[in-house]
């Protein structure tokens, strides 16, 4: 097993690693929207929050050598379920026409108020 790290996704606010990867498995922490710079989450409401998740993400994955391209399952855990046609717009956006297998859940509360986290398996290409 090997831990992932990039300066492009933001530090982890616990015991745990941005990324771990087993053999050619990714397993991806959840991201929220902290903007890495800062380390706070990002103003601008569900919107911005989504995108920032998605940047997150993507850095995270890059630093594994993979992209949305590679990503197995989501799962994706959110304050309110109204935001969900605007959280697939960004989340189809960012994938494409990939369309890996997903979970989406409206939990009573995320990290640091957060309004969206996003947590990726991808699979490194032979």
């Amino acid at each position: 097993m090997k831990t992932c790290h990039t300066n492009d996704a933001p530090e982890a606010i616990g015991p745990y690693s941005q990324a771990v990867v087993t053999g050619r498995w990714v397993y991806t922490s959840g991201q929220i929207a902290l903007d890495p710079a800062t380390g706070e989450l990002v103003e601008g409401g569900f919107e911005a929050q989504a995108h920032r998740v998605m940047d997150n993400l993507r850095a995270v994955l890059a630093s594994t050598g993979c992209t949305f391209q590679n990503v197995i399952k989501a799962n994706i855990f959110v304050a309110d379920l109204a935001n969900f046609p605007v959280l697939n717009k960004i989340y189809g956006d960012a994938l494409g026409d990939h369309r890996p297998a997903r979970s989406t859940v409206e939990v009573a509360a995320l990290p640091k108020g957060a309004l969206v986290e996003i947590d990726l398996v991808a699979r490194i290409a032979e």
